[in-house]
Formats: structure tokens, C-alpha cells, sequence
């Protein structure tokens, strides 16, 4: 195969050729490379794949040495125990519900207050964002205090709204939505003011319809943040009918004993909700990262 060059000075083009060994070598670059991907890819798979494993096979072949990665002798006894140790189904619609309420709650006023920072001139607006952004180097167990003490106090104890109205404030989402609405071209949102569209109609027709991929990000970050959260539901819950999932996965562990084959079947069923959104929104998620770079 051969290509050209221009010669500046002379302004003549001129063949170069790429030489046989030269492609030769490029092809085995994209070979080690990809090699090494999938390598890295099955270690990560791995933790899961051996969760998968231990949850479908008694507890006297679970754990020998060497490790059987290929079991035969399957079971639905450590599934079965988790159903009967624990009100599963119960938990499972807890931790839906609160993660739904979070995740909606939160996209929706990190879009709005987002578009406020990225595109309406108001007194204070940047010293304002950098207060937004100052709270995220504060550690979340720092405010723990005063977030409980605020929720006993307005008698929220032991219900969801502990747990989801606290989360309708996301400071992280309204910095990514913030930088996403810079990046994004002004030109069709001016030329909607020109035909007489308010700020309302420009965000929700305009802005957010090209914001989509960023959006989606935000709710797959959000919704698994919220899933697997442990420390807020054990801090305010103290009813079982009321529990999470991750608070059920301790429930379960004093009540068999810290059996680990039930515990591993009681992981793999918290663990496969947020696998299911993450496949479903992983389009999504992929275009956000690759529009992050871009400017408008």
C-alpha cells in the first residue's frame, strides 16, 4: 500500500511506502493490546463469576483447595435459605422504591439547578457553585450528625423519606449536568428565545433532549449509589418490614450464622438489579463519556 506526502517548499507529492513488516507490526500491537484487555476484563469477572459459583453449590464443596471452578453437583438450597431467612421480596420493593424516588428526585433537581448555574446570569451565581462544590470535599459521615438530628426532629425515623428526601440534593450531578450544559452549542437555545420560548421551554425541549446521554449517567450512578447504600438505611431503619436489601444481607448473616454460601446467594441477588440497568443503560453511558470531551 502506498500513500503520499506534500512537500512544502515545493509543494510536490511524493510516495512513501509503508512497508509490509511495518503493518506486520501494528497488527501485533492491536493483538497484544486487545490480549491484555480481555486478560484484565476476566480478573475483574472473576470476584463475580465465583460469587455466581458459591451461591449454587453446597457449603462442603464451596470452599476446597484447589478452588472448583467448574462445579457440577448445582443447588437452589442456599437461594431457597435466603427467601426463608429473610422477607426478601418485601426488602427488594424497599430498596426499589427508594432508589426510584432518589434516583428521579435527584436527576430532577440537578438538571434544573444545573441549567440555573450553566445558563441564567442571578447575583452570586459563581460564588454560589463554588459553595455547591465545596461540599463535595466534605466526607458524607461528617454531616451524619446533623442529618440525624434533623430527621428526628421533623419525625422521620424508622420511614423512606429518611433515606430519599436527604437524597433529592446531588452536588455531583449538578456539577456534571452543569459542565455538560457549557459544552453543548447555544445556537438552537437563542434561536427558540428569538421565536419567544421561556427559560422552561428551552430546558425541556432543547437543552435536556441533547443533555440525554449525560442524564442517563447521572440516573445509572445515582441508582446504584442508592441500591447498594447501607450506612444510611441501618443509620435511620429499624424495622425489618422496612429494611433495604443491604441491611437484609446483615439480617441474614446473624440469622444463619455467617453460612457463606447463603450469604453469596443473598449478594448475587442484590448484585444482579444493578447489573440488569447498567446493561440496559450502557449505550447511554458510553455516549456520555464520549461527548465529555467535546465542545460546542
Amino acid at each position: 500500500m502506498a500513500t503520499t506526502i506534500v512537500d512544502e517548499p515545493r509543494g510536490i507529492a511524493q510516495p512513501v511506502d509503508v512497508s509490509a513488516g511495518q503493518k506486520r507490526l501494528r497488527q501485533g500491537g492491536n493483538w497484544v493490546l486487545n490480549g491484555l484487555l480481555i486478560l484484565i476484563s476476566i480478573i475483574m469477572l472473576l470476584p463475580f463469576y465465583w460469587v455466581i459459583v458459591t451461591a449454587f453449590v453446597p457449603q462442603l464443596s464451596a470452599f476446597g483447595k484447589p478452588p472448583d471452578w467448574t462445579p457440577t453437583n448445582w443447588t437452589l438450597e442456599n437461594v431457597r435459605r435466603v427467601f426463608d431467612a429473610v422477607p426478601f421480596w418485601q426488602q427488594f420493593l424497599n430498596s426499589l422504591k427508594v432508589s426510584l424516588l432518589i434516583t428521579i428526585g435527584s436527576v430532577i433537581t440537578s438538571t434544573m439547578a444545573a441549567y440555573a448555574f450553566a445558563r441564567l446570569q442571578f447575583p452570586g451565581r459563581d460564588p454560589l457553585f463554588v459553595i455547591f462544590l465545596a461540599a463535595l470535599m466534605v466526607p458524607g459521615q461528617v454531616t451524619v450528625i446533623p442529618t440525624f438530628i434533623l430527621v428526628r426532629n421533623l419525625g422521620l425515623m424508622n420511614t423512606h423519606e429518611a433515606l430519599w428526601v436527604p437524597g433529592l440534593i446531588n452536588v455531583f450531578g449538578i456539577f456534571l449536568l452543569r459542565q455538560f450544559f457549557l459544552r453543548t452549542p447555544r445556537d438552537l437555545e437563542e434561536a427558540a428565545r428569538l421565536d419567544g420560548a421561556g427559560h422552561f421551554r428551552v430546558m425541556f425541549q432543547i437543552a435536556l433532549p441533547l443533555a440525554a446521554p449525560a442524564i442517563a449517567a447521572l440516573s445509572v450512578l445515582t441508582f446504584q449509589a442508592a441500591w447498594n447504600d447501607f450506612f444510611t438505611p441501618n443509620l435511620f431503619l429499624t424495622s425489618a418490614d422496612k429494611f433495604t436489601l443491604p441491611v437484609g444481607l446483615v439480617a441474614l448473616r446473624g440469622q444463619f450464622g455467617g453460612t457463606p454460601t447463603t450469604i453469596f446467594a443473598g449478594i448475587m441477588l442484590v448484585v444482579i438489579p444493578v447489573l440488569i440497568v447498567y446493561l440496559l443503560a450502557q449505550r447511554r453511558l458510553t455516549e456520555s463519556v464520549a461527548l465529555t470531551g467535546m465542545r460546542g
